[in-house]
């Protein structure tokens, strides 16, 4: 899903850190004090041969360790869940600021591998503790194991009736296969609980605030920290800031015409590369390739790839707009384009995680997170209804980004409303004014809600994650300068793509 990768009386005294209270150094005893005065025992991350990750964090310095949070914090003292952390210390202990928590996305996105950054932002790591975290039900944190043979429900609606109701078929069944063994634990999978074991995490570190770097999803999880907790919140930074009225089970439903401009932003980059990958060489050649690939269905690497397969492809391609991506997105459309041929490696890691669940299958957590948080249209015809009233105007890509999905099924309804994101508390948003997973008026709708935000938009860039990810000199050495330094520009800024 939205994803950067690189890569009781209890709840009476809950609410004095739901609010943007401040957090006084005299208050009463809470039923949280036993997690937030919790001893942390930090050990290596590697738990075991074969453990890849554990063993590059090892290398890189890192430290790894469990949290215990409550699974309801409305019963403090009922059943826990186990958080898993990373954390780099400050390689500067003398100017130590704090702790700077960091999410990739998702919901679903493992945050351990995080703290890697560092190497990438020796400034900021000089300052701060980075931490990262798998949110509850995520990575080695407590997990929600979705039986699932397929790592994400996102697929087109396809051509017509009968395609669309195959996927209807799809998303009761990965419901049903998320309800299985879970249904005591799912509905305290939200981020409203999230953001609050984010808060046990400054606790249990002895930190008075928290210092953020979130992307994608995670700056929904960042604004509703913001929302719960903003007088413990420090230096927050929400880079590819999702619409905080739009994001949950129909989080997509306004990015096909971002994808769209996207992908002609590549098929023109193809076109001029014709020679090597024949796909046409204009623009509109190209699109033509897709659109036969869309329309005609291949079997590839034992795999059937038809409609509701080629708009996903594109869309999770089109992530990046570096030459890189786009010479992999080429390479993949060859292939399909000529049917029989042996599939890259790349698409068949792709087929493979699609059609039996073989990759990182975020999904499975995240779309557990993403039913907790909002509830979805239970009748089917609905989304047929929006799927047909847009087909004209978004054909590949609002079949997709208007589907059905499992939160039409899910087995249990949302304990809370909607976190309402609206404060004053200071944040950067970072973002592209091309990306074509969080479409840019949905950052601009998170810059308006944050009131004393400040916003850097990336100009000429059709792509998903701006600071760090893309190395753009503007965008990284502004970011960099505000969490070092911690003064927000004076107004929005633009930063370019410098000339080819």
């Amino acid at each position: 899903m939205l994803l950067i990768k690189r890569g009781t009386a209890a709840a009476v005294a809950l609410t004095a850190g739901i609010g943007l209270g401040a957090a006084g150094p005299a208050q009463a005893a809470t039923p949280l004090d036993r997690f937030h005065h919790q001893t942390i025992t930090w050990r290596a991350c590697a738990t075991g041969p074969g453990d890849q990750m554990g063993e590059q964090l090892d290398a890189a310095g890192a430290q790894c360790a469990t949290l215990l949070v409550p699974m309801d914090y409305r019963r403090p003292q009922g059943r826990t869940l186990s958080i898993a952390l990373s954390r780099i210390k400050a390689t500067d202990a003398s100017r130590r600021r704090g702790v700077l928590l960091l999410n990739p996305g998702g919901p679903g996105g493992s945050g351990l591998s995080m703290t890697l950054l560092g190497k990438e932002i020796p400034e900021v790591a000089a300052r701060y503790d980075l931490v990262g975290m798998d949110p509850r039900f995520v990575g080695r944190s407590t997990p929600i194991n979705c039986r699932w043979q397929t790592d994400t429900f996102l697929r087109s609606a396809g051509p017509d009736r009968r395609t669309f109701d195959k996927g209807v078929r799809l998303a009761r069944e990965l419901a049903a296969g998320c309800a299985k063994g879970n249904l005591q634990a799912l509905p305290y999978a939200t981020t409203r609980n999230t953001a609050r074991d984010m808060d046990v995490i400054r606790a249990a570190l002895g930190e008075q605030k928290l210092s953020y770097l979130g992307y994608s999803y995670g700056t929904y999880l960042g604004a509703t920290y913001l929302q719960m907790f903003g007088s413990r919140a420090d230096r927050v930074v929400l880079d590819s800031a999702v619409d905080p009225q739009v994001y949950g089970p129909r989080m997509f439903s306004r990015a096909a015409p971002a994808i769209d401009a996207a992908l002609r932003r590549w098929a023109s980059w193809a076109a001029s590369h014709d020679k090597e990958y024949g796909l046409g060489g204009t623009r509109d050649a190209v699109l033509a390739t897709v659109e036969k690939i869309n329309r005609h269905p291949v079997k590839i690497g034992g795999y059937h790839v038809d409609a509701q397969v080629v708009p996903y492809w594109l869309f999770v391609r089109l992530y990046s707009d570096h030459p890189q991506s786009y010479a992999t997105l080429a390479e993949e459309a060859r292939a399909l384009g000529r049917a029989g041929e042996t599939p890259p490696a790349s698409l068949k890691e792709l087929l493979d995680g699609l059609f039996t669940g073989a990759g990182e299958a975020s999904d499975r957590a995240g779309t557990a997170i993403l039913c907790g948080d909002r509830a979805a249209p239970r009748d089917p015809a609905t989304y047929y209804r929006d799927i047909q009233r847009h087909r004209t105007a978004e054909p590949l890509f609002g079949p997709l980004s208007r589907n059905i999905t499992p939160c039409a099924f899910w087995p249990v309804k949302p304990l809370e409303a909607p976190t309402r994101i609206g404060n004053s508390v200071p944040a950067l948003i970072v973002g592209a004014a091309g990306d074509p997973a969080t479409p840019y008026p949905g950052q601009q709708a998170m810059h308006r809600a944050l009131t004393g935000s400040r916003m850097i938009t990336l100009n000429g860039a059709y792509r998903h994650g701006a600071y760090i990810v893309d190395g753009n000199t503007c965008v990284d050495t502004k970011v960099t300068r505000y969490l070092v330094d911690g003064v927000l520009p004076g107004k929005d800024v633009t930063c370019s793509r410098p000339a080819a």
